[in-house]
């Protein structure tokens, strides 16, 4: 048997994009979210009734900044932002394992929210 070369090995154990996305995201609690965040937290868990037309689509995560995962796999839900308008910047978006995560800049960065 031929020896495997350290480069190799290296490759073996080295984390997955997945995994290195993950441990990348910094967490959130609950009650560090801003009020509008926690009541988006809310209606999800009721199920709605949603204000705006586009909160339930597809989250492509196309720029990968969550976990990777099949299309289809992740939401997105508006955090109303006070003063504005439009939809704003703020979003939730899930996942079908039921994770949750928090945009607060139009999905440039997200954080983990936990309990």
């Amino acid at each position: 048997m031929l020896p495997v070369p350290a480069s190799a090995q290296l490759r073996d154990n080295a984390p997955s994009p997945a995994q290195r996305v993950q441990a990348s995201l910094a967490d959130i609690s609950v009650k560090e979210l801003p009020p509008e965040a926690r009541e988006t937290l809310k209606l999800l868990e009721r199920g709605g009734p949603y204000q705006y037309d586009r909160d339930g689509i597809v989250f492509g995560n196309f720029e990968k900044r969550l976990p990777i995962k099949d299309r289809g796999y992740y939401n997105e839900f508006t955090v109303k932002t006070p003063g504005v308008k439009h939809r704003g910047a703020r979003r939730i978006v899930t996942g079908k394992g039921g994770e949750k995560y928090y945009s607060d800049d139009h999905y440039k960065t997200f954080k983990r929210i936990v309990p």
